[in-house]
């Protein structure tokens, strides 16, 4: 099951991939921008609760979706490329295991705990 989840987040990258280009942007955006949701980790810095919160908002791919229909909605390239960013980090780490968190630390996911 783990190999089948791991190709579907595959999937939901080159979708992310294709969804960047479709924007009026160089590629190198991209690369640059790809690893900004990471800065949800920060939270960490004042507890795990505050950690969890920030770094699941970081990494929700519902709310990465709903930020590129509103930016297609409104015709907004920014908000379009922060839907695309969050959605394909949050596939790209979901591929390497990471997954959103529990309150209990940073190593407990839904994907189960990191390390193990």
């Amino acid at each position: 099951m783990k190999i089948t989840l791991k190709l579907e987040e595959l999937a939901m990258l080159l979708l992310g991939g294709f969804a960047f280009s479709r924007l009026d942007l160089a590629w190198w955006w991209f690369l640059v921008l790809f690893f900004t949701p990471d800065f949800g980790m920060l939270g960490y810095l004042f507890g795990n609760k505050i950690g969890a919160l920030t770094y699941n908002i970081f990494h929700h791919k519902g709310l990465a979706i709903l930020l590129w229909f509103l930016g297609f909605y409104l015709q907004n390239e920014v908000f379009q490329l922060i839907g695309v960013i969050l959605f394909s980090h949050a596939a790209f780490d979901r591929i390497l295991g990471y997954g959103l968190k529990y309150e209990k630390g940073f190593k407990f996911t839904h994907l189960g705990e990191i390390g193990k």
